[in-house]
């Protein structure tokens, strides 16, 4: 009952802001994920993890092995990384995978999705799937143009059409920056993640940035997904029928990396760079990996593997991280 009751507050919360029966999918899954509420992410219930109620899962779920992980990587980016904060960005209540590194870092602060991003001189920030969590806007390719998509919420039943304009001036230019697609190609683009990264980036510090997330270039977009990428997650199902149980499922769409990569340069970092998961945890904190492999504990080797190998997450997930020095 509760799920249907989220649904239906959304869509009556939609219906009072539509123009024509139109709101914009970026105002949807806006609603739907962070509404204060009945936003998906404002619910006070377990969502990461592989028990019951739960409805996906991520590397950070692994538990400590992920933290010290990311400690080894900080170290081998900045140096001595006492002098430094660990700041973690977007991370879900409860968990505590940098629990057994504090002592490598001056202070570990954590930084919920939504609070204040106030930042220290000097930090190393991880985010491990924060960009993907981030509204979206969706276009379509129609007519010998990209146009922005809505929600018809005036019906019985959500349909999706063309906006008769955009939703904001960042989602005009972007589309300007579009080549001709097949005619009905959709393009899931969460511009909220470039706002995000900005508003992070643009504060006075020194140190490193470690940004974990799944993804695809625009290019590679236009290439292979012809239908979008967004997607739902509930109970650990995934769906494309994103319009269904607004505020209780998980609602994402994968990262534009190289938009992402462009705000990096532009906000003054350097050696900006993108691996696949497996690949930056081999570079830059082998020799955890290596020790992880030697203690003889089969469970610990179990985590490694699911946490790199190509088959689990280290090939489906990407790093792209950078350092800025004053």
């Amino acid at each position: 009952m509760e799920n249907e009751e989220r649904h239906q507050a959304i869509l009556e919360l939609l219906r009072a802001e539509a123009q024509q029966g139109l709101v914009p999918f970026v105002r949807c899954v806006e609603l739907a994920l962070y509404h204060p509420k009945w936003g998906y992410y404002k619910a006070n219930r377990e969502r990461v993890g592989k028990t019951v109620g739960t409805d996906f899962t991520t590397a950070a779920a692994l538990g400590s092995m992920f933290g010290e992980l990311i400690a080894s990587a900080a170290e081998t980016l900045v140096g001595n990384t006492k002098d430094y904060t660990l700041v973690e960005m977007g991370a879900e209540p409860g968990q505590k995978h940098f629990d057994t590194v504090h002592e490598r870092f001056s202070e570990i602060k954590t930084i919920r999705l939504g609070e204040e991003i106030i930042l220290p001189s000097k930090c190393i920030l991880v985010a491990n799937e924060l960009l993907d969590a981030q509204p979206f806007n969706r276009f379509i390719f129609a007519n010998g143009n990209w146009r922005e998509l809505a929600v018809r919420v005036d019906g019985v039943e959500l349909t999706v059409e063309p906006l008769p304009g955009f939703s904001s001036a960042h989602a005009k230019e972007f589309a300007s920056t579009l080549p001709v697609a097949t005619e009905g190609w959709i393009l899931d683009a969460p511009l909220a993640a470039e706002t995000l990264c900005r508003e992070i980036l643009k504060q006075s510090w020194q140190g490193a940035v470690i940004f974990l997330d799944y993804g695809k270039t625009v290019a590679q977009c236009l290439e292979s997904s012809p239908s979008g990428t967004a997607r739902s997650y509930y109970r650990h199902q995934m769906s494309g029928d994103i319009l269904n149980q607004l505020g209780s499922q998980d609602l994402t769409c994968h990262v534009l990396w190289d938009r992402i990569t462009s705000v990096f340069i532009e906000e003054g970092l350097r050696g900006v760079q993108l691996d696949r998961q497996e690949a930056f945890f081999v570079k830059y904190a082998g020799r955890e990996m290596e020790r992880i492999a030697l203690s003889g504990s089969t469970e610990l080797t179990s985590r490694l593997r699911a946490l790199t190998h190509p088959a689990h997450f280290g090939a489906k997930f990407q790093v792209l991280h950078g350092i800025r020095q004053k």
